[in-house]
Protein backbone atom coordinates (compact mmCIF):
# COMPACT_ATOMS: atom_id res chain seq x y z
CA UNK A 1 0.00 0.00 0.00
CA UNK A 2 2.85 2.47 0.43
CA UNK A 3 5.04 1.88 -2.58
CA UNK A 4 1.50 2.33 -4.63
CA UNK A 5 1.10 5.62 -2.54
CA UNK A 6 4.64 6.58 -3.63
CA UNK A 7 4.26 6.03 -7.28
CA UNK A 8 0.82 7.56 -7.21
CA UNK A 9 2.40 10.65 -5.57
CA UNK A 10 5.40 10.59 -8.12
CA UNK A 11 2.93 10.04 -11.36
CA UNK A 12 0.66 13.23 -10.22
CA UNK A 13 3.93 15.07 -9.83
CA UNK A 14 4.95 14.54 -13.04
CA UNK A 15 1.71 14.83 -14.40
CA UNK A 16 1.25 18.07 -13.05
CA UNK A 17 4.75 19.50 -13.81
CA UNK A 18 3.47 18.45 -17.68
CA UNK A 19 0.38 20.06 -17.27
CA UNK A 20 1.53 23.24 -15.85
CA UNK A 21 4.43 23.59 -18.62
CA UNK A 22 1.71 22.98 -21.34
CA UNK A 23 -0.56 25.57 -19.58
CA UNK A 24 -1.26 28.84 -21.89
CA UNK A 25 -1.22 32.06 -20.44
CA UNK A 26 -5.45 32.11 -20.67
CA UNK A 27 -6.97 28.88 -19.52
CA UNK A 28 -10.57 28.34 -17.48
CA UNK A 29 -9.26 28.15 -13.54
CA UNK A 30 -12.34 25.63 -12.69
CA UNK A 31 -10.66 23.11 -15.22
CA UNK A 32 -7.38 23.85 -13.68
CA UNK A 33 -8.42 23.08 -9.55
CA UNK A 34 -10.39 20.43 -10.66
CA UNK A 35 -7.63 18.72 -12.30
CA UNK A 36 -5.05 19.09 -9.74
CA UNK A 37 -8.23 17.98 -7.26
CA UNK A 38 -8.27 14.44 -9.03
CA UNK A 39 -6.95 11.53 -7.94
CA UNK A 40 -5.12 10.78 -10.71
CA UNK A 41 -4.14 14.53 -12.24
CA UNK A 42 -4.28 14.12 -16.13
CA UNK A 43 -0.87 15.36 -18.12
CA UNK A 44 -2.53 17.26 -21.01
CA UNK A 45 -4.96 20.16 -20.76
CA UNK A 46 -7.84 18.10 -23.47
CA UNK A 47 -7.94 15.56 -20.80
CA UNK A 48 -8.30 18.03 -18.18
CA UNK A 49 -11.51 19.71 -19.71
CA UNK A 50 -13.11 16.40 -20.80
CA UNK A 51 -12.61 15.43 -17.14
CA UNK A 52 -13.96 18.70 -15.31
CA UNK A 53 -16.92 18.38 -17.48
CA UNK A 54 -17.84 14.57 -16.87
CA UNK A 55 -17.86 15.73 -13.07
CA UNK A 56 -20.40 18.49 -13.64
CA UNK A 57 -22.59 16.81 -16.02
CA UNK A 58 -25.78 18.94 -14.84
CA UNK A 59 -23.48 21.95 -15.34
CA UNK A 60 -22.80 20.44 -19.08
CA UNK A 61 -25.95 20.18 -19.91
CA UNK A 62 -27.42 23.43 -19.14
CA UNK A 63 -24.11 24.98 -21.07
CA UNK A 64 -25.19 22.91 -24.20
CA UNK A 65 -28.98 23.75 -24.44
CA UNK A 66 -27.89 27.73 -23.60
CA UNK A 67 -25.50 27.00 -26.83
CA UNK A 68 -27.89 25.46 -29.15
CA UNK A 69 -30.61 28.37 -27.76
CA UNK A 70 -27.52 30.93 -29.83
CA UNK A 71 -27.82 28.63 -32.57
CA UNK A 72 -31.77 28.11 -33.56
CA UNK A 73 -32.46 25.50 -35.07
CA UNK A 74 -31.49 25.80 -39.29
CA UNK A 75 -33.95 27.13 -41.14
CA UNK A 76 -36.70 24.61 -42.42
CA UNK A 77 -35.89 22.16 -40.05
CA UNK A 78 -38.36 19.80 -38.53
CA UNK A 79 -38.30 16.96 -35.78
CA UNK A 80 -38.38 13.84 -38.01
CA UNK A 81 -36.92 10.30 -37.11
CA UNK A 82 -36.22 7.21 -38.54
CA UNK A 83 -34.07 7.85 -41.30
CA UNK A 84 -30.37 6.64 -40.41
CA UNK A 85 -29.02 7.36 -43.90
CA UNK A 86 -29.96 11.00 -43.40
CA UNK A 87 -28.34 11.25 -40.18
CA UNK A 88 -32.13 10.67 -38.54
CA UNK A 89 -32.22 9.36 -35.04
CA UNK A 90 -34.09 6.09 -35.45
CA UNK A 91 -36.32 6.86 -32.42
CA UNK A 92 -38.28 9.63 -30.26
CA UNK A 93 -36.28 9.09 -27.39
CA UNK A 94 -33.07 10.08 -29.03
CA UNK A 95 -32.69 14.25 -29.01
CA UNK A 96 -33.00 15.92 -31.64
CA UNK A 97 -29.65 17.24 -33.04
CA UNK A 98 -30.58 19.15 -36.60
CA UNK A 99 -26.77 19.91 -36.82
CA UNK A 100 -25.97 15.73 -36.61
CA UNK A 101 -28.12 15.46 -39.91
CA UNK A 102 -26.36 15.78 -43.02
CA UNK A 103 -28.55 17.89 -44.55
CA UNK A 104 -27.80 20.95 -41.94
CA UNK A 105 -24.04 19.84 -40.72
CA UNK A 106 -21.92 22.72 -40.16
CA UNK A 107 -18.88 20.88 -41.14
CA UNK A 108 -15.07 20.68 -38.60
CA UNK A 109 -14.81 23.41 -36.51
CA UNK A 110 -18.46 23.26 -35.32
CA UNK A 111 -20.27 21.17 -32.97
CA UNK A 112 -22.82 18.82 -33.92
CA UNK A 113 -24.71 19.00 -31.05
CA UNK A 114 -24.96 22.80 -30.47
CA UNK A 115 -23.99 24.07 -33.89
CA UNK A 116 -21.89 26.66 -32.00
CA UNK A 117 -18.22 26.73 -32.91
CA UNK A 118 -15.37 24.83 -31.38
CA UNK A 119 -12.98 26.14 -29.74
CA UNK A 120 -9.34 24.87 -28.51
CA UNK A 121 -9.28 22.02 -26.16
CA UNK A 122 -13.33 21.44 -26.96
CA UNK A 123 -14.21 24.47 -25.21
CA UNK A 124 -16.97 26.77 -26.51
CA UNK A 125 -15.71 30.16 -26.14
CA UNK A 126 -12.30 31.36 -28.25
CA UNK A 127 -10.14 32.31 -24.91
CA UNK A 128 -6.97 32.46 -26.68
CA UNK A 129 -8.16 34.48 -29.85
CA UNK A 130 -7.12 31.35 -32.07
CA UNK A 131 -9.98 30.84 -34.15
CA UNK A 132 -12.04 27.83 -34.47
CA UNK A 133 -10.78 24.17 -34.05
CA UNK A 134 -11.16 22.59 -37.60
CA UNK A 135 -10.26 18.91 -35.85
CA UNK A 136 -12.57 18.89 -33.63
CA UNK A 137 -17.10 18.42 -34.54
CA UNK A 138 -17.78 18.28 -30.62
CA UNK A 139 -17.52 20.39 -27.23
CA UNK A 140 -16.35 18.50 -24.57
CA UNK A 141 -19.56 19.93 -22.28
CA UNK A 142 -21.47 18.94 -24.98
CA UNK A 143 -20.37 15.14 -25.14
CA UNK A 144 -20.88 14.87 -21.46
CA UNK A 145 -24.45 16.26 -22.31
CA UNK A 146 -25.57 14.22 -24.99
CA UNK A 147 -24.69 10.93 -22.62
CA UNK A 148 -26.39 12.96 -20.11
CA UNK A 149 -29.77 13.30 -22.30
CA UNK A 150 -29.52 9.56 -23.95
CA UNK A 151 -28.47 8.02 -20.50
CA UNK A 152 -29.94 10.02 -17.48
CA UNK A 153 -29.69 6.93 -15.21
CA UNK A 154 -26.23 7.22 -15.30
CA UNK A 155 -26.43 10.15 -13.27
CA UNK A 156 -28.86 8.65 -10.92
CA UNK A 157 -27.10 9.36 -7.55
CA UNK A 158 -26.67 13.03 -8.47
CA UNK A 159 -30.36 13.50 -9.21
CA UNK A 160 -31.43 11.36 -5.67
CA UNK A 161 -28.76 14.52 -4.19
CA UNK A 162 -30.60 17.26 -5.63
CA UNK A 163 -33.97 15.53 -4.84
CA UNK A 164 -32.80 15.22 -0.74
CA UNK A 165 -33.47 11.70 -1.88
CA UNK A 166 -37.01 12.09 -1.46
CA UNK A 167 -39.38 10.27 -4.07
CA UNK A 168 -40.40 13.64 -6.55
CA UNK A 169 -44.16 11.77 -6.46
CA UNK A 170 -44.90 10.41 -3.07
CA UNK A 171 -42.09 12.49 -0.83
CA UNK A 172 -41.19 9.54 0.41
CA UNK A 173 -37.41 8.35 1.11
CA UNK A 174 -36.10 6.84 -2.20
CA UNK A 175 -34.97 3.55 -2.11
CA UNK A 176 -31.97 1.54 -3.46
CA UNK A 177 -34.28 0.39 -6.47
CA UNK A 178 -35.26 4.28 -7.22
CA UNK A 179 -35.41 5.09 -10.96
CA UNK A 180 -34.99 8.21 -13.37
CA UNK A 181 -38.23 9.00 -15.29
CA UNK A 182 -39.50 11.98 -17.23
CA UNK A 183 -41.72 13.74 -15.79
CA UNK A 184 -43.43 14.41 -19.66
CA UNK A 185 -42.83 10.90 -21.22
CA UNK A 186 -40.87 11.62 -24.49
CA UNK A 187 -43.37 9.51 -26.20
CA UNK A 188 -45.83 12.78 -25.31
CA UNK A 189 -43.19 15.48 -25.99
CA UNK A 190 -43.16 13.25 -29.34
CA UNK A 191 -46.82 13.05 -30.00
CA UNK A 192 -47.68 16.71 -28.46
CA UNK A 193 -44.66 18.75 -28.42
CA UNK A 194 -42.63 18.05 -31.62
CA UNK A 195 -43.73 21.67 -33.27
CA UNK A 196 -41.56 23.46 -30.37
CA UNK A 197 -38.56 24.96 -31.13
CA UNK A 198 -35.51 22.93 -31.37
CA UNK A 199 -34.12 24.46 -27.86
CA UNK A 200 -37.16 24.08 -26.15
CA UNK A 201 -37.27 20.32 -26.89
CA UNK A 202 -34.22 19.72 -25.69
CA UNK A 203 -35.34 20.72 -22.49
CA UNK A 204 -37.05 17.43 -21.86
CA UNK A 205 -34.25 15.63 -21.86
CA UNK A 206 -32.70 17.58 -19.52
CA UNK A 207 -32.96 18.44 -15.70
CA UNK A 208 -36.54 20.54 -16.22
CA UNK A 209 -38.35 17.53 -17.19
CA UNK A 210 -36.03 14.41 -14.87
CA UNK A 211 -37.33 13.56 -11.60
CA UNK A 212 -36.15 9.99 -9.72
CA UNK A 213 -39.26 8.03 -8.07
CA UNK A 214 -39.70 5.00 -6.06
CA UNK A 215 -39.49 1.62 -8.67
CA UNK A 216 -42.81 0.84 -7.45
CA UNK A 217 -44.08 4.35 -8.30
CA UNK A 218 -42.58 4.26 -11.34
CA UNK A 219 -44.17 1.17 -13.04
CA UNK A 220 -47.56 2.49 -11.80
CA UNK A 221 -46.87 5.93 -13.50
CA UNK A 222 -46.04 3.84 -16.85
CA UNK A 223 -48.82 1.70 -16.25
CA UNK A 224 -51.49 4.75 -16.52
CA UNK A 225 -49.56 6.36 -19.79
CA UNK A 226 -49.83 3.03 -20.79
CA UNK A 227 -53.37 2.97 -20.61
CA UNK A 228 -53.94 6.41 -21.91
CA UNK A 229 -51.86 5.72 -24.67
CA UNK A 230 -54.29 2.76 -25.54
CA UNK A 231 -57.27 5.20 -25.30
CA UNK A 232 -56.00 7.53 -27.61
CA UNK A 233 -55.40 4.54 -30.18
CA UNK A 234 -58.82 3.28 -29.62
CA UNK A 235 -60.69 6.87 -29.81
CA UNK A 236 -58.39 7.89 -32.82
CA UNK A 237 -59.99 4.32 -34.40
CA UNK A 238 -63.59 5.10 -33.80
CA UNK A 239 -63.00 8.42 -34.99
CA UNK A 240 -61.95 7.28 -38.49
Amino acid sequence: MSNWREERTKANALALAQLTKRLPDAFPQAVLTHAKARAYVPSTLRVAVDSYWRAHPLRAERLARVLAARSGAPAGWQWHVGDSEAGLPATFRTPPAPYRERAHQRGPGFCCVCGQPVYRFGWHADLWDAGINKNATWHSACVTAWQFWNVPSGQTKLLRRLQGRRCRETNRRLLRTAEVDHLVPLFQVWRQHRDRTWPELLGYWGLPNLQVINREVHAAKCANEARDRRSARLAATEHA
